[in-house]
């Protein structure tokens, strides 16, 4: 089955970092504008600059600029997302992502972990740079 994929991995990559940032730039519409059907948050507040970082980064690795460095941003706020809102620091059961609603932070912040790690890759302004 690798040697079928291998060829793919690339674009597959790509169109992961792309389909990533856009849905986590949704998740910034909703806070900072109250758009896609939730809260608009008031300004100013950690939740409001969380969808501000959101949007911003969100957009920043699917289209590729400077996709390491909001991709870096990202993992660490989705971190502070699992550790302040869904653990809220209780030494109890409600550690385990599964019982405290937090699988999406995890995954989002181990996902940008690695979209930090490897970068954006072709048809974008960064790798075109790299080549150049």
């Amino acid at each position: 089955m690798k040697s079928l994929l291998t060829p793919l991995a690339t674009p597959v990559y790509a169109l992961l970092r792309v389909v990533s940032g856009l849905l986590l730039a949704c998740h910034g519409l909703q806070k900072v504008f109250g758009l896609l059907g939730g809260p608009q948050e008031s300004v100013g507040t950690q939740l409001w600059i969380g969808g501000v970082l959101e949007l911003t980064c969100g957009l920043a690795i699917a289209t590729g600029i400077f996709a390491s460095f909001a991709a870096f941003v990202a993992s660490g706020m989705m971190a502070v997302a699992y550790f302040q809102y869904h653990w809220k620091f209780k030494f109890d059961m409600s550690f385990f992502p599964v019982i405290n609603h937090g699988e999406l932070a995890v995954v989002y912040c181990f996902l940008f972990l690695y979209i930090a790690c490897r970068g954006a890759t072709f048809a974008h302004p960064d790798a075109v740079k790299r080549r150049g």
